[in-house]
């Protein structure tokens, strides 16, 4: 497996990923998480624009997406609740993949680990396959954040030395 920065040329393929996630998401039980087809390609050029969106390539195809964003998440200013750290994090939104390896989402996390030492992420109250991800890996729970106009269970992850 593979993580490089998302291209144009992946615009297409990402955006079968993402509806194969909503779809995903609705059959999950979580139908409004990702309405009226975000994130749709305004939202992927915009990521690949600002160097953010990274794709994970599995026998040379695309199989997973996600941003990644270093520095602080204006998303994440205002929290009910409370973060665990106060310090440079990044932050990981949009993650999805196409179903076809299990343990994407490990793998994404691993990667973004690597890169800072400690994470946010948020996801919605009816993602319970994301909120088990993340808890699984370790994330803990910290409140709840405003994302896009909705409340989102937030997390942070603190890498042990």
């Amino acid at each position: 497996m593979n993580i490089r920065k998302a291209e144009e040329r992946d615009v297409s393929r990402i955006t079968e990923i993402y509806a194969h996630a909503r779809a995903f998401m609705a059959e999950n039980g979580n139908a409004t998480q990702w309405s009226g087809g975000y994130p749709g390609e305004d939202v992927i050029r915009a990521d690949i624009a600002a160097g953010t969106l990274h794709v994970c390539e599995r026998e040379g195809k695309v199989a997973a997406v996600f941003a990644f964003i270093l520095g602080g998440d204006p998303c994440y200013a205002v929290i009910d609740g409370a973060w665990h750290a106060a310090r440079p994090y990044g932050t990981i939104h949009r993650i999805a993949s196409d179903g076809t390896a299990k343990g994407m989402a490990r793998f994404v996390f691993d990667w973004c680990a690597q890169q800072i030492d400690y994470l946010r992420i948020d996801t919605h109250e009816n993602n319970r396959p994301m909120q088990a991800a993340v808890l699984r890996y370790g994330f803990q729970p910290c409140g709840v954040v405003q994302v896009r106009g909705g409340a989102r269970l937030a997390f942070d992850y603190e890498v042990r030395a």
